[in-house]
């Protein structure tokens, strides 16, 4: 059947995807820190969708300087840069084209948006390629539309190591362009787009935290990454594959990224980037390393086909995530979780009720940075819908079984909202002579993507009161006028509630704001866990 996400275009690529695709990218890359340039060479395996093409447009940027663009099998190629948006240019090639052929190019990148640079008493170097920001890496399609295999080999100065999204590897196996083995091979064989290929380099050891994952970090940093995410992990993945079948990606390991990255995580397939704030001591962040793990279902193995799209990644992990959790820790702990998440949401929506990013389906212009339209929306509100959608088909376990089929009818592809219309109303054919779809005020198209504001359907987060419930009561105890004696027995075991109880009590605090000085030093003369605790949030 064909897909409604194979005639939608993507307004943030220069490339035309339409008329060719990428189906294998190889890299040749060399770093050179002193330099601080990745003199590389790629290769695109490309097949024409249409006969006599003799054109191929692909996204470049004008951090790359591109020296000579060839193909492999005639050798005769010409190209240009042409301007496209701020964010990236447009490699023109043109050539004569056959079914199949595979373009070289060789080229070197310095001061890229998307390659990182982190001065330390030794370097790191890393990729971060979602959403538009691999085009700065390598020319590529650079679109979730595209989806290819990759392989690399890299090579790095004396005392550092390379790793990337990979799911095999091996040292001294592969020679480079320059018929040097010192080098190290790297192959993702499953389909992925361009945004998830991923390379760090640095002064990288491992260790191990289950069967079939590592950490990577810094000498400084292993040990005490490897006591955060140990034997924790594997109980991520199986309860993940029991919910949303298998786990195709083989290792999944965890880079411990320099403080200045970004992000909580990054979901790049067998290895997730994670921020060195979530190593708490006490495991109590490792929830993080929960929604990239289910990135590995939802977004890699099933993507959007455009970031216009992004709630069907970032909404169905949520999702995703807070199953996992309920079945590790309970339906309590995840609502508590859930309602922290929901709260981001309301902020967000109150600052513009109306906004067009308050929309689940984001209209992005052409010019317009898909990174200017993140915010809470694609999770929180994407969340929603999939716990609406649950709600229709009412036994949560029979909405288990349905992900699994969605993961396995659209594993590989990159799709629309449309596509999960369709196959969740061909799913269950009673809801679909229902029209739920059609539901006044709760139509699927109309009021779920394209409106604006609070979602119609919230989640039935109400079980979090067993847990809440004594937050409440501690908040009530420091924000009374009582002396510091009259405290004395009251104050409960704050390091035995977990993260988000803890962030319950202090949301409801920080409502009741200002507090009286002395009842901030009475929080932090009863409670002294709270400022000594390593946990950022």
């Amino acid at each position: 059947m064909k897909l409604h996400a194979e005639s939608v275009q993507d307004v943030a690529s220069a490339s035309n995807f339409f008329e060719v695709k990428t189906r294998h990218l190889h890299l040749d890359l060399t770093v050179n820190f002193e330099a601080r340039e990745i003199r590389a060479w790629a290769e695109l395996t490309l097949v024409s969708l249409r006969d006599d093409l003799q054109t191929v447009f692909l996204d470049s940027h004008d951090t790359l300087t591109i020296s000579e663009v060839k193909v492999k099998a005639t050798g005769q190629a010409t190209f240009s840069v042409q301007p496209f948006a701020n964010y990236g240019s447009q490699l023109v090639v043109t050539l004569y084209f056959y079914h199949f052929c595979r373009v070289q190019n060789l080229f070197f990148t310095s001061n890229s948006i998307g390659i990182c640079l982190v001065h330390k008493v030794k370097p790191f170097l890393y990729t971060q390629g979602q959403s538009v920001l691999n085009r700065s890496f390598f020319p590529c399609q650079d679109t979730p539309a595209v989806k290819a295999t990759y392989s690399a080999v890299v090579s790095v100065p004396d005392g550092f190591t390379a790793v990337m999204s990979a799911n095999k590897s091996s040292s001294g196996k592969r020679s480079n362009r320059e018929l040097s083995t010192n080098c190290v091979f790297f192959e993702q064989t499953n389909p992925v787009p361009a945004y998830l290929v991923a390379l760090a380099v640095g002064d990288l050891q491992s260790a191990s935290i289950g069967p079939r994952s590592h950490v990577w970090a810094e000498p400084s940093v292993l040990e005490r990454a490897q006591a955060e995410f140990k034997d924790v992990v594997e109980d991520f993945l199986q309860t993940g594959e029991r919910l949303f079948g298998e786990y195709v990606w083989g290792k999944y390991d965890i880079l411990v990224m320099p403080p200045s990255f970004p992000y909580g995580g990054m979901e790049n397939p067998c290895l997730t980037f994670v921020t060195p704030c979530i190593i708490v001591g006490d495991k109590s962040l490792t929830d993080v390393v929960i929604h990239e793990i289910t990135h590995s279902w939802f977004g890699n193995l099933v993507t959007n086909v455009n970031w216009s799209e992004f709630w069907l990644n970032e909404g169905f992990t949520m999702y995703g995530q807070r199953r996992i959790e309920e079945e590790l820790y309970g339906k309590a702990a995840m609502c508590l979780e859930a309602l922290s998440g929901q709260a981001l949401l309301r902020r967000h929506i109150e600052q513009d009720p109306a906004g067009p990013l308050t929309k689940l389906r984001v209209i992005i212009e052409k010019g317009v940075d898909p990174d200017d339209t993140y915010n809470e929306t694609p999770y929180e509100k994407g969340f929603s819908f999939v716990c609406y959608l649950q709600s229709l088909v009412g036994d949560v376990h029979k909405f288990d079984e349905f992900l699994k089929a969605y993961i396995q009818e659209f594993k590989f592809k990159s799709i629309v909202a449309e596509d999960l219309f369709d196959f969740f109303l061909n799913y269950f054919p009673h809801l679909r002579d229902q029209r739920v779809h059609e539901k006044p005020g709760f139509e699927f198209v109309n009021t779920w993507l394209n409106a604006p504001g609070w979602p119609p359907f919230s989640p039935d987060l109400s079980t979090h009161e067993e847990l809440s419930a004594p937050a409440k009561q501690a908040a009530e105890l420091f924000s009374q006028k009582q002396d510091i004696e009259d405290l004395s027995g009251r104050v409960p075991d704050f390091e035995s509630w977990g993260t988000y109880k803890i962030i319950h009590f202090l949301d409801i605090l920080s409502e009741r704001s200002p507090l009286a000085p002395e009842k901030i030093r009475q929080l932090l003369q009863h409670c002294p866990y709270l400022s000594a605790s390593r946990n950022a949030e």
